[in-house]
């Protein structure tokens, strides 16, 4: 079995992360300063070096204040 890091779904899942951080015009640092974690931890997520346990990706998507159902939706697709 694959490692779910390296699986489609979670590519697209960190894709999708960026893609919103992005949206807002915020740098790796301005979310690792809003999640209170080195800037290199939004790198190694967002280049799937790392992978979010659950209670890190609420905490992502609380700091960028998007609704983690839209993520898990998008994995349901």
């Amino acid at each position: 079995m694959k490692k779910t890091i390296y699986s489609t779904d979670y590519q697209n899942l960190t894709t999708w992360l960026k893609e919103q951080r992005l949206s807002q015009s915020l740098s790796m640092r301005d979310l690792a300063l809003r999640m209170d974690v080195p800037h290199s931890f939004i790198g190694k997520i967002e280049q799937c070096e790392r992978r979010l346990d659950i209670i890190e990706y609420l905490d992502y998507c609380k700091a960028l204040e998007i609704s983690p159902k839209d993520g898990i939706d998008l994995l349901i697709k």
